[in-house]
C-alpha cells in the first residue's frame, strides 16, 4: 500500500491557508486514517469530499473509494489539487471541482466525508441532508453537539430537529484544536450521520423546517405562547385556530421539550388548517 501523503508538505507545497478565508487544513495524520474508518459501513463506490484544501484527506479517501469528487472553492488550491493529483486524476480516480459547494453543480455520491469549512457549514449539511445518502462530516464541536442533542437538554434546538428529522445523528469523535493548521480558537468534533426515514409523516417538508424554525426563536415560553408569536415568521394567518386544536398537555411545555414527532404533528395540524382543513 502507499504511503499517505505528509498533510505538512502539502501545505509546504500548495500555500500557506488562511484563516481569514476560514482555511482551517487538518494535519494530524491519526485523525486523518480515521476519518475514512467512519465510513466503513456505507457504500464508498463514489465519495464527495467538500472544501478538499490541500488534499491530505482527499489523498486518504482515494484508498478507500472508488472514486472521488473533490470541491474546493480556492482556485489556487483547486489547480494545486489538479496538479498533486494529476495521476489520480488521469486513471479516473479523481475529479476536482473548483467552485462553492452551495453554488456548484454536485455529482451523484454514494456518500460524504469531508472536512467542512465551517463559516458554511450548515448551509452545506442541509444541502446534502436531502440527498439521502450518508456523510461523514467535521463540525465545529459546538455546532455538532447541537445537531445530535435530545429533546430537553440546553443543545437541543431547531438544529437537532432538522438534522435528525433525515438521519441518525452521531458525534463519533471530539478533535482538539492542536489537529488542525493553523489552529482554529475552538475544538472540533467528527459526526456520522446515517440516513432513514423519519418515524412520522409531515404534510409539507418546507413548512414543517420553517415552523420548528420560528418556535425555536421562543424556546423560553410555552408552545401556545410561540405559536401566537410567531405567526409572522411561520407563515399562519390563523395562530389561535392552530392552537384551538392541540392538546393542552403539548400547548403547556416549550419548545425545547418537544421531540420531531411532536413538532411535525403540529406542523401537520398548522398546515391542514392553513390549506382550509378548518379547527
Amino acid at each position: 500500500m502507499t504511503a499517505s501523503r505528509d498533510p505538512d508538505a502539502l501545505i509546504r507545497r500548495a500555500g500557506r491557508p488562511d484563516p481569514e478565508f476560514d482555511q482551517h487544513f487538518l494535519v494530524d495524520d491519526r485523525v486523518l486514517d480515521r476519518i475514512p474508518t467512519y465510513a466503513e459501513a456505507f457504500d464508498c463506490s463514489h465519495v464527495l469530499e467538500v472544501g478538499a484544501g490541500t488534499g491530505a484527506l482527499t489523498d486518504r479517501l482515494l484508498a478507500v473509494a472508488g472514486h472521488v469528487t473533490a470541491v474546493e472553492r480556492d482556485a489556487d488550491y483547486a489547480e494545486f489539487l489538479r496538479e498533486e493529483f494529476a495521476d489520480e486524476i488521469a486513471a479516473g480516480d479523481l475529479t476536482v471541482l473548483q467552485g462553492d459547494a452551495l453554488d456548484v453543480d454536485l455529482p451523484e455520491f454514494s456518500c460524504s466525508v469531508s472536512n467542512l469549512p465551517y463559516g458554511v457549514s450548515s448551509e452545506v449539511t442541509f444541502r446534502l441532508l436531502p440527498e439521502g445518502e450518508p456523510l461523514v462530516l467535521m463540525y465545529q464541536l459546538e455546532f455538532a453537539e447541537r445537531m445530535a442533542a435530545e429533546p430537553g437538554t440546553s443543545d437541543y434546538g431547531r438544529l437537532s430537529v432538522a438534522a435528525q428529522h433525515y438521519a441518525d445523528v452521531e458525534l463519533v469523535e471530539t478533535v482538539p484544536a492542536e489537529a488542525f493548521d493553523p489552529q482554529p480558537r475552538v475544538q472540533s468534533a467528527v459526526v456520522r450521520l446515517t440516513p432513514r426515514a423519519p418515524d412520522y409523516e409531515v404534510g409539507d417538508e418546507a413548512f414543517f423546517l420553517d415552523f420548528v424554525k420560528a418556535l425555536f426563536t421562543q424556546r423560553r415560553k410555552t408552545t401556545r405562547n410561540a405559536i401566537r408569536n410567531t405567526a409572522h415568521i411561520s407563515g399562519l394567518s390563523d395562530a389561535d385556530a392552530v392552537v384551538d386544536a392541540v392538546d393542552e398537555s403539548v400547548l403547556d411545555q416549550r419548545p425545547g421539550n418537544l421531540d420531531p414527532a411532536t413538532f411535525a404533528a403540529l406542523a401537520n395540524v398548522a398546515l391542514g388548517i392553513e390549506r382550509g382543513g378548518g379547527r
